[in-house]
């Protein structure tokens, strides 16, 4: 690499340069004023591009644009400072434009996915890309697979008219699924989901399309709806359908083995095929085929692929596996199924007799999630430091999380973790969970539940103020005011309202013209028993009580609102029924913790 100055008319910005793919052009208005001042300071990236001393741009496209500016205003080009590299290498003049686009102005994710795609035509693994800019393997995947969407909706990504959550949804959709959903957002009198409801009519919808069906429908049993207008039909009964379709699959498999192919992978619902992780590979050389299930009922056939890592191995001539025909898995997905419907069917008729195994079976799904279960720990959710501090220094937050330590050690989990229940789904060793219950008394299983149903409960929910009237909280005893509180009362009439509940009635008629900052001062010297006063002990705002009520008849208090909804259930602890006596019929001990570790 050498240093030059070099005019201006004898530069262009390269086809490699990571900005110059993009459909809207980087802003250059805040360097406008820096060139004016003082020129460009930081050498542009450049290479020779095989024109007699002309030179491409690799990076620094925004100065460039910046001093031509410039320069058509002041009627001069100045030479602009280059720093030229070996022409030829467009894998490595593209890292450069990366890298320093990276530490000046992070690209959109089109743009990274437009550069991080070159590279990989250029022969740079996912692993290479990641190592060579320090993002992780994740990043660099996520970025590629952009390349699933059509090309408008990275374009309505690219111009912020979408979410990332949607996008990273449509990542995993089919490409005639991303036209229906490009045809609901035209259609000003639909409602294109997006976010969860997006994931929700691409994965778990309840209507299968009979165009997705591998097989005859003319010999299909089961029920087929049409629409209203007649231009599809779906299916039914989904379990139905996916007998049929499994079936179809299978036969599909057996002939693509006939035909000489060497290795057929079914890709199983909720398992994706990426394209940017394999490459093609001719049949002759050992390329499988990838039957891609989805949840939609599509099926997608990817003929001819290996995974990259393969590739590179077979191109320095090493192979990638002992060579004989891989064995046929013993059972079909069809006959598996048949096993695990029918083992399901039997458990599910049996384990009502065993409360307390089921009892714990619940437990560990709460715990460690399931493809069926997902419950969340409460989050503090607020943005408000003040009051995250409040209530990490809170003395019920101090015996929560004792609590929470000690039933962790009894899982046999880290003490240290902050919560019990899974951030998500494969975290947490369900079955291991489940076996460490069985082996536990009851009191230590319900020691266990307990903690994990508070760590679950949702603040501000009709659930939680039902509990915590039920169970006659106290307040008083895990709370004091602080300043997080006085600091976001600002209603002058809630102010007074507390003034005359901690100092009197007289004290707050005589103060009631007062600033707020007054009101406030008047509450905590009452409170701390400051300047003479007596301290007034145990006082708890009057929301923030089970049950709560309101200063004023203004309404918008979550709490009383919510405590007006379940005042329509009243219940009382005492109204638990006890437990049933066990069934003289059983086998003695049935549910006792030495036969449930047994």
């Amino acid at each position: 690499m050498k240093l030059d100055f070099i005019p201006q008319d004898r530069l262009s910005v390269s086809p490699v340069n990571m900005r110059a793919a993009k459909k809207r052009r980087a802003s250059i208005d805040d360097l406008v004023p820096l060139v004016r001042a003082r020129g460009v300071l930081v050498p542009l990236i450049v290479r020779p591009n095989g024109a007699s001393d002309h030179f491409e741009i690799v990076a620094g496209a925004r100065r460039f644009g910046a001093a031509r500016l410039v320069a058509d205003e002041g009627g001069s080009a100045e030479p602009l400072p280059c720093a030229i590299i070996e022409p030829g290498d467009d894998a490595a003049a593209l890292e450069a434009s990366i890298m320093e686009n990276s530490g000046r102005l992070d690209p959109d994710e089109v743009t990274r996915w437009e550069s991080f795609t070159a590279l990989v035509r250029e022969g740079r693994s996912v692993e290479d890309i990641a190592a060579h800019f320090g993002l992780p393997d994740l990043m660099v995947k996520r970025a590629l697979a952009l390349g699933n969407l059509l090309p408008r909706i990275r374009d309505l990504y690219r111009a912020e008219k979408i979410n990332p959550d949607s996008v990273r949804h449509l990542t995993l959709a089919s490409k005639a699924q991303q036209r229906d959903w490009l045809a609901l957002w035209d259609d000003k009198e639909a409602d294109a989901p997006t976010g969860y409801r997006l994931k929700a009519w691409l994965f778990g919808g309840t209507s299968i399309a009979t165009r997705h069906a591998l097989f005859d429908l003319e010999s299909y049993d089961g029920a087929i709806v049409a629409d209203l207008f007649g231009e599809d039909a779906y299916f039914a009964d989904r379990d139905r359908f996916w007998t049929a379709q499994n079936a179809a699959i299978e036969a599909k498999r057996d002939a693509y083995l006939e035909a000489g192919w060497h290795h057929v992978e079914i890709v199983p619902p909720g398992t994706y095929f990426h394209a940017y992780e394999h490459e093609h590979w001719p049949k002759r050389k050992g390329g499988r085929v990838y039957i891609e299930v989805r949840e939609s009922g599509e099926v997608a056939f990817h003929e001819g692929y290996v995974t990259g890592k393969e590739a590179r191995k077979l191109a320095k001539g090493e192979a990638v596996a002992a060579g004989e025909k891989p064995k046929r898995p013993e059972l079909t997905s069809s006959l598996q199924a048949y096993v695990d419907l029918h083992r399901h069917a039997a458990i599910r008729a049996e384990l009502p007799d065993h409360p307390m195994v089921a009892m714990r079976l619940m437990v560990a799904h709460v715990i460690a999630h399931s493809p069926l279960w997902r419950v969340e720990a409460n989050p503090v959710s607020t943005r408000n430091e003040a009051v995250k501090q409040s209530i990490a220094d809170a003395s019920a937050t101090d015996m929560f999380n004792a609590s929470r330590a000690s039933v962790l050690g009894l899982l046999g989990l880290d003490p240290e973790d902050r919560q019990i229940v899974d951030s998500y789904y494969g975290k947490r060793d369900g079955a291991a969970i489940f076996a460490r219950l069985l082996a536990l008394d009851d009191s230590s299983v319900f020691e266990i539940l307990g903690i994990v149903m508070a760590e679950t409960l949702a603040s501000g929910s009709d659930f939680a103020e039902a509990v915590g009237t039920q169970i006659g909280v106290d307040m008083a005893n895990w709370w004091e005011a602080d300043d997080a509180l006085f600091d976001l009362i600002r209603d002058k009439a809630v102010l007074g309202a507390i003034v005359a509940e901690v100092a009197g009635p007289k004290i707050a008629k005589a103060n009631a013209d007062e600033k707020a900052k007054t009101l406030k001062a008047i509450i905590r010297h009452h409170l701390d028993g400051a300047d003479g006063r007596k301290k007034v002990e145990g006082w708890v705002p009057r929301w923030m009580r089970f049950a709560p009520s309101a200063y004023t008849d203004r309404g918008g208090v979550g709490t009383v609102s919510a405590a007006r909804r379940i005042g329509a259930y009243p219940v009382s602890v005492a109204a638990i029924p006890p437990a049933a006596e066990p069934d003289r019929a059983d086998p003695p001990d049935a549910e006792s913790p030495t036969a449930l570790a047994a």
